[in-house]
């Protein structure tokens, strides 16, 4: 990899860091959940090309980047599950409290406790 090569993919890199933020910043705190659930394909594919990267590498300094990468990327998906399983939870229904019926007669009345 040459100086310009390098250069390339640092300024690819930080651009995209910086329109990452700026789109990020403008999403309401109703849409975060539903944005995050979706995003767990892109995830998996950090983790595929971690493994990929650790497949190719030669050196130490591959190995441990490549770990890293699928570390954080394991995390990712399983806490976009956690989420997701989370904003499910809420759509679900909640079972009726019991209704007294005819034949079963209401809670007594507790006796007033005296002053």
């Amino acid at each position: 990899m040459n100086d310009l090569d390098l250069l390339t993919a640092i300024t690819v890199f930080v651009l995209s860091v910086l329109v990452g933020i700026e789109v990020i910043s403008k999403v309401p705190a109703t849409l975060h959940t539903p944005l995050m659930s979706g995003s767990n394909s892109v995830h998996g594919i950090v983790v595929i090309g971690a493994m990929l990267i650790a497949a190719e590498s030669h050196t130490w300094l591959g190995y441990v980047l490549a770990f890293a990468a699928m570390v954080f990327g394991a995390m990712n998906v399983v806490g976009g599950y956690v989420v997701t399983d989370r904003m499910l939870e809420m759509f679900k229904a909640r079972p009726a409290a019991e209704k007294p019926s005819a034949d079963k007669p209401a809670a007594e009345p507790s006796e007033k406790a005296e002053v």
